[in-house]
């Protein structure tokens, strides 16, 4: 009997839960190659930042349990189902400006974020 543990089967949910803009689907597909780290985009929410909640993305090789799947601008992206609720609709862009650039979330949830964008609060 084999008692390796077999990767979870994520839920699957469309773009009204994360949309990545082509922009920073490209971004994201260019560092998954170069970091190695996993075939999987996962984002998350934590509490913490300037404002209370704050985004977090990491690379990840598989999906776990009550994780949900979505599939945006050539990314395989994963959402745990706490994050989820607050994620809801959520876009995510990528400039590469000098000033202002990076990853930019704008999520119809938060009733503030900080001037960073890498926090929020509702």
């Amino acid at each position: 009997m084999d008692t390796a543990a077999s990767p979870a089967t994520p839920r699957v949910a469309d773009e009204r839960l994360l949309r990545l803009t082509p922009a920073a689907g490209g971004k994201v597909l260019a560092l998954a190659a170069r970091e190695a780290q996993g075939g999987f985009l996962r984002v998350a929410i934590t509490g913490g930042g300037c404002n209370g909640l704050a985004y977090k993305m990491r690379f990840v090789g598989a999906p776990k349990a009550g994780d949900i799947l979505v599939r945006t601008a050539g990314v395989e992206a994963l959402v745990d189902s706490k994050s989820a609720l607050y994620l809801r609709g959520t876009h995510l862009d990528y400039s590469d400006k000098m000033i202002g650039g990076g990853f930019k979330f704008s999520n119809p949830n938060a009733k503030a974020s900080c001037s960073c964008g890498e926090s929020f609060s509702l």
